[in-house]
């Protein structure tokens, strides 16, 4: 979920109670499977990039070995749950697309029609933008913006159609744990304002905190309406969906596939120049917590990189610009450095 300053939940005064405390500094360990994998581009390199930066970094790049030449993986904190917003949209896709798997499964969500109206506006939500837009709007149409541009109201109406406890179930029989989704994201809204009724909350509800400025009283990271994962979870998950594992026809896998190829994050980072990028990303600022994260997966030559990398981190401010970009330049080197040690 990308939340910035013009969103309807980030105009606001109060900061995060005890998110200092929740992001206490956890090292950078980076290790590598094997002696032959260290040579080809030791783990340190790695870790070294993001040693500075504030709060906790945790990251996975994980390439199979290929016929006589060794395998590679880099990793640090990975198994900690940690805010990654948006990159959950990943998992709606990929249960929608499952539920709509066969030969035809193009004209299938391309035929399918889902209501666009205030049951199902949230913000943040470039493509469909709300409450300017009402109607009917294929399902190919919805899980695109979703990905490409990470609208929310989009996201609503994939979780409406695919259901949450149905996108929680296949998570859940991947082998996941750390990984949660919310019911939406505007329940999840609801929630991180405090709402007693987070869970019935309305556009007219999400208005009219607005006009309030109410302020934040939940954090972004917790166990009841989140947006959270590891980059264990969302590597293994990568490793196996981009292959098709959880699909059983040929086509859907190519529509999973041309969705995350038109992910937002592959030119946000950016990924290195001359890989087919498969991935999405995700980002909070609200006063007291912020969090970026990108993770999916890249092609070269006979090669797959599959990545996840993630910080989360507490600063007074709305934003923090410098520790993103700093974030992303640090992501884009570590990427970089793998394509170039394993072309």
């Amino acid at each position: 979920m990308t939340t910035t300053k013009k969103s309807l939940t980030t105009t606001r005064r109060a900061m995060l109670t005890g998110a200092a405390a929740v992001f206490a500094a956890a090292p950078l360990i980076g290790t590598a499977t094997a002696s032959a994998a260290a040579q080809v581009l030791p783990p340190e390199e790695i870790t070294r990039l993001f040693a500075r930066l504030p709060g906790v970094v945790a990251g996975k790049i994980v390439a199979p070995a290929v016929a006589s030449r060794p395998g590679l993986t880099v990793e640090f904190n990975a198994s900690m749950r940690l805010f990654v917003g948006s990159a959950i949209k990943t998992f709606v896709l990929c249960e929608a697309l499952r539920q709509a798997d066969s030969p035809a499964v193009v004209a299938t969500i391309a035929s399918r029609q889902l209501t666009l109206d205030q049951s199902v506006w949230s913000p943040d939500a470039p493509s469909f933008n709300p409450p300017y837009l009402t109607g009917k709007v294929s399902e190919r149409t919805t899980l695109e913006a979703m990905i490409t541009h990470s609208d929310n109201t989009a996201t609503d109406m994939a979780l409406t159609l695919a259901g949450p406890g149905n996108v929680r179930r296949f998570i859940a029989s991947t082998g996941l744990r750390s990984t949660l989704i919310p019911d939406s994201t505007r329940i999840f809204l609801g929630y991180l304002l405090g709402a007693k009724n987070y869970q019935t909350f309305t556009w007219a509800d999400l208005v009219a905190a607005e006009k309030a400025n109410d302020p934040i009283v939940n954090s972004p990271l917790n166990s009841v309406q989140t947006m959270a994962s590891s980059a264990d979870d969302l590597v293994a998950y990568y490793s196996k969906s981009l292959q098709g594992a959880f699909f059983a026809d040929p086509a859907t896998l190519t529509q999973f596939r041309e969705i995350l190829a038109m992910g937002g994050a592959i030119w946000l980072v950016p990924l290195p120049l001359g890989v087919s990028a498969f991935a999405k990303g995700g980002s909070i600022d609200v006063p007291g917590f912020h969090a970026v994260c990108v993770a999916g997966g890249m092609f070269f030559g006979d090669r797959w990189v599959y990545f996840c990398l993630t910080i989360n981190w507490y600063a007074p401010a709305e934003t923090d610009t410098d520790t993103v970009n700093a974030f992303l330049a640090a992501a884009n080197r570590a990427l970089t450095l793998v394509k170039g040690a394993l072309s």
